[in-house]
């Protein structure tokens, strides 16, 4: 005959075990429920892949500074504002990326230009796409939270919030241009400049004829 005090172990044993079981499930299965239902934010861009890839890219300041380069024949990058002249491979692709990868933050319906510097904006960018695909973007003033730049699309006059980084980095060419070497201005025509006397002239007195 079991004792009384064998069944009461045996009981609080499988209350135990049932417990330990019960906990340990609950625990895995608690990040699966706060993973679905954590909100997910998708990642816009302003430019998609069936766009194609940059061909050529302009930008021009309202204070009249102006950057262009695009791709020649050969597929390579060269610099054709504000003169010509060779590109570095590696920067101009650089850039190009950039392009790919300015994220949209936010699009605002409605927004006056005037206070968010569009109404005449600082900077107009144009991108050409190998899809034969051209985009103008204005560009206005920095966001008050500094993550962003006021932009409009000059196509549909949609009004963004756009990544900040990619867009420095684009208005970063019209100060450090991608040159392959750094332009020498050319040198002045040499003019003759008359070297002046450290002696001064002394005047000889003419000689007065005596009157007769």
């Amino acid at each position: 005959m079991i004792r009384r005090s064998t069944v009461v172990y045996i009981v609080v044993l499988i209350a135990m075990v049932g417990a330990y079981f019960y906990l340990k499930n609950r625990d895995q299965a608690e990040p699966d429920v706060a993973a679905t239902l954590e909100p997910t934010q998708e990642v816009a861009y302003l430019f998609t892949e069936d766009s194609g890839v940059p061909s050529s890219i302009r930008i021009e300041a309202q204070t009249g500074e102006i950057i262009e380069l695009s791709r020649d024949a050969e597929n390579a990058w060269v610099l054709t504002q504000p003169f010509e002249a060779k590109a570095d491979q590696a920067s101009s692709e650089a850039t190009a990326s950039q392009v790919t990868t300015m994220r949209v933050l936010d699009r605002i319906p409605e927004m006056d230009l005037e206070v968010v510097g569009l109404e005449v904006p600082a900077y107009t960018i144009t991108i050409r796409f190998t899809g034969n695909q051209e985009r103008t973007l204005n560009i206005g003033v920095i966001t008050p939270s500094e993550n962003g730049y006021y932009v409009q699309d000059a196509s549909n006059k949609e009004v963004m919030i756009v990544s900040r980084s990619a867009v420095d980095a684009l208005l970063g060419l019209l100060v450090t241009p991608p040159y392959l070497e750094t332009p020498t201005p050319s040198p002045l025509p040499a003019t003759e400049t008359p070297v002046p006397s450290l002696t001064p002239e002394v005047s000889t007195p003419s000689s007065a004829t005596p009157t007769p």
